[in-house]
């Protein structure tokens, strides 16, 4: 490749204005590194240059403003930014297709859009969970393009809305091919911590799908655990209280709810395609989680004259306290209800929609209402309607 002016910025993140991105973009700029981020979005771009967050995340907003106005970050849709920066970190994970099959192009597409950019030296930096080989086969695109750079794959492990706590806290897994890209991916994550774990590519991106599976097959076994509990009138959250209570064995059984968001089926999928979809565990708890809002249905139709009902659904976010709705199980069960009440109201205190409507409004309205995210707002409600609420979120039990 010809001769490129030297490194600009420290760091440039590919999809940087997202909840994965940005959040990282900002912890760097905290800790002093000059970051780009380039983005495709543009209203979301204008928004981060305006030092104001796309998206709820606690603590990022004041850092924000200060990287802005400090000169440390800013916001691009020019390609071009990504040949001035030492660092190049792309956030564009593996999605599922309608199939769930993993769409092993999703990271390449996002390398050609600048792939005329790249410059000879860059560390290139995979952060969102990819399928198994995405890794190397971004090692073999760069060199078919006659790159000369260094490849880590350094998989984020955040939870929404902890990103500015964890980001600092959390190990972070880097992983490379060859010494010196390990010694550079190390060198540039020791900006946020000291705790550095270091694996082959290839473990990296299984220990990241096992992360996420992990967690979706525990909250299946929850979710089947309520199901059983709740057929024979029992109360699963006065089990589970009894079980977990001082039993460090089960400490990390979690109460029931719809496990949803952009990861952790997804990733469960992409496990299973790995594996040539001889994945049981992984299969049933879909089959479980995904089943969860025909379940829901299935009772309320025993108890409720569902045809000449108003239902009102709380919360259409993925989970508490978020306003994502990607993925979000709350949708599914609003299609459901929508064939079977005379009418279905949706609220959510963070969640924009122009369909969606008050709170007040649905507590008025509705003659039965289904806690669909626990957002705090809904511990305290005050309505003499029936409340469903299999999160335990108001802590009058979870039988349907």
């Amino acid at each position: 490749m010809p001769d490129e002016p030297p490194a600009s910025v420290d760091v440039c993140i590919v999809g940087g204005c997202g909840r994965v991105g940005l959040p990282l973009g900002i912890a760097f700029a905290a800790r002093g590194l000059s970051v780009v981020l380039y983005d495709i979005n543009a209203d979301a771009v204008a928004t981060v240059n305006s030092a104001t967050l796309p998206f709820a995340e606690a603590g990022a907003a004041e850092p924000l403003a200060e990287a802005v106005a400090a000169g440390r970050l800013r916001a691009t849709t020019d390609p071009a930014a990504v040949g001035t920066s030492e660092h190049l970190v792309v956030v564009v994970g593996t999605p599922v297709d309608e199939h769930l099959n993993p769409d092993l192009g999703a990271v390449p597409r996002a390398l050609e859009r600048c792939a005329e950019h790249l410059r000879d030296g860059q560390l290139v930096v995979l952060r969102s969970t990819v399928y198994p080989g995405v890794t190397a086969l971004t090692e073999k695109l760069l060199v078919g393009r006659g790159v000369q750079a260094d490849v880590a794959f350094c998989p984020e492990r955040i939870a929404e809305g902890h990103a500015m706590t964890e980001l600092f806290t959390l190990p972070q897994i880097v992983a490379a091919r060859t010494p010196q890209s390990l010694a550079r991916a190390e060198k540039l994550f020791r900006h946020l911590t000291d705790r550095i774990v270091t694996l082959t590519p290839e473990e990296a991106e299984l220990a990241k799908l096992f992360t996420n599976t992990w967690r979706y097959i525990k909250f299946a076994t929850a979710n089947q655990f309520w199901m059983m509990a709740n057929d024979f009138g029992l109360d699963f959250a006065r089990i589970r209280h009894a079980v977990a209570y001082e039993y460090p064995r089960a400490a990390d059984l979690p109460m029931p709810g719809f496990a949803a968001g952009p990861c952790l089926f997804k990733d469960t999928m992409q496990l299973a395609a790995f594996n040539r979809n001889n994945f049981v565990l992984g299969h049933s708890a879909m089959l479980i989680n995904e089943g969860l809002p025909l379940y829901l249905v299935s009772r309320l139709e025993d108890r409720f004259d569902l045809a000449n009902s108003t239902v009102g659904i709380l919360g259409m976010a993925f989970k508490g306290g978020s306003d994502d709705p990607r993925e979000s199980l709350a949708y599914k069960l609003r299609k459901i209800l929508a064939l079977k009440t005379r009418e279905t109201l949706c609220t959510d205190p963070y969640v924009v929609d122009e369909r969606f409507v008050d709170l007040d409004e649905v507590l008025r309205r509705a003659d039965l209402l289904v806690i669909a995210a626990p957002h705090e707002q809904y511990a305290r409600l005050d309505t003499d309607k029936p409340v469903i609420d299999m999160w335990g979120l108001t802590g009058q039990g979870v039988r349907v």
